[in-house]
């Protein structure tokens, strides 16, 4: 079977919805989204918590009341949505996938957006030393169990990492009956989101401990105890600072991962910060006609972020099926982080395709009292902006004027931080 499509969306999660609606209200007559799951909304099925939506739609939601918004607008405005479908393969802009019902198909686009999403971090990915018995999970894997299956993973429990997941889930779990005993850190700082920390940890007793790992996980048939000790500068643990604590229960929240097995099989060029595609201004990747965006190009805290970059994307996606002129020459300014930050995105700009300005999203690599953030052309500051509070599990956000690009000399742009004081943890 041979379907022809305007758009064609990989992942019916918040960025894959997102896209395929802006590609919709900028024109696009014919878009589809195909999602591997039973029904659309990613992992914001499994996120009932509330907290999404303050910054989009500027009201506090629920994960599955923010994705239903979005199904909702799809269908009204016509998207194409196959569940329970696979998608196989990508070539250009043709892409292989398969379901029950229709069997395998070709599907030939105008324009693509990859919106796979992410995934976690496991046990085998982190090397935790000790047993293997019943009871350790990825926190997502956890939530998903208590939240949309209705099962029980356990009563006491401890928590390895503080990304935002693993936070949630020690509230979630307290609220269960579950008695969280700790939530443990490699890092001197935590993962999450300062609120996650404030009202998941701080507002239920559940103790933070930093620079700690799990050194060993003991249990014959379910965890009985896990060993933790506390952590040097070289992330190595100290002997003799080891710590026995009784469980049945073990979350992991040791990070995740973007999900681009189809980007790399396709040729898309990835970046090794962020394990996700190189991206222009407008989430257009190296391949002409295909665009990246969400959590499978970096990940983000908060969804509102991923439906603003999605939409973009989307837009954009709508605009180059609908050109006639597939091929142009554009000046290409690279963007390289600098000291104290983690990667950048997008990693490159094409000056003509900026209309007023364009958005840098970005992480710092360490927790920060207040400093400034500079972007340079060489040695040449071209804008800063002041921040008061920055570290790594809060993304930041600078937006350059376009003016400002016309003034750079060379062929790269530097985002750095100058800080004044480093927080001490």
């Amino acid at each position: 079977m041979t379907l022809e499509y305007d758009i064609v969306v990989v992942g019916g999660g918040p960025a894959g919805l997102a896209a395929a609606c802006a590609a919709k209200e900028n024109g696009a007559k014919r878009v589809l989204i195909l999602e591997r799951d039973s029904e659309a909304g990613g992992i914001l099925n499994q996120c009932i918590h509330n907290g999404f939506g303050l910054h989009y739609f500027k009201e506090e939601l629920t994960g599955p009341e923010y994705a239903s918004r979005f199904i909702k607008k799809a269908h009204q405005l016509g998207v194409e949505i196959k569940l329970d479908t696979m998608v196989l393969s990508i070539e250009g802009k043709t892409i292989c996938a398969v379901n029950a019902t229709e069997g395998l198909m070709e599907i030939r686009a105008g324009a693509v957006v990859l919106a796979m999403g992410c995934r976690e971090r496991t046990r085998g990915a982190i090397a935790i030393p000790g047993d293997r018995p019943a009871g350790i999970f990825t926190a997502g894997t956890a939530q998903r169990y208590i939240n949309v299956e209705g099962w029980m993973v356990g009563k006491r429990v401890v928590i390895l990492g503080s990304g935002d997941i693993g936070l949630i889930m020690a509230r979630r779990m307290t609220l269960e009956g579950a008695k969280v005993l700790a939530c443990i850190e490699l890092c001197p700082y935590s993962n999450g989101l300062n609120r996650n920390i404030v009202q998941c940890l701080n507002d239920y007793n559940i103790p933070l401990f930093l620079s700690h790992t799990i050194t060993r996980i003991i249990g014959k048939h379910r965890v009985e105890q896990v060993i933790i000790s506390e952590v040097g500068t070289d992330k190595k643990p100290i002997p003799g600072t080891e710590i026995a604590i009784d469980c049945d229960t073990v979350l992991l929240s040791v990070g995740l991962i973007p999900e681009n097995e189809l980007t790399r099989a396709a040729g898309i060029p990835i970046d090794s910060r962020t394990n996700g595609a190189l991206v222009y201004e407008n989430m257009e990747t190296e391949v002409p006609g295909v665009f990246s965006c969400g959590n499978v190009v970096h990940v983000h805290d908060l969804v509102d972020f991923v439906t603003a970059e999605s939409q973009r994307a989307g837009k954009a996606a709508a605009e180059y099926a609908k050109s006639t002129e597939k091929v142009e020459s554009f000046r290409i300014l690279s963007i390289k982080n600098g000291r104290k930050v983690n990667y950048t995105v997008p990693q490159m700009i094409r000056r003509e395709k900026v209309d007023k300005t364009v958005d840098v999203f970005f992480r710092v690599n360490n927790v920060y009292s207040g400093g400034t953030i500079r972007v340079l052309d060489g040695i040449t500051e071209l804008c800063h902006f002041n921040r008061e509070h920055l570290a790594p599990g809060e993304m930041e956000k600078i937006t350059i004027p376009a003016v400002l690009l016309d003034k750079v000399s060379g062929d790269e742009l530097t985002v750095e931080l100058a800080v004044r004081e480093e927080m001490k943890q």
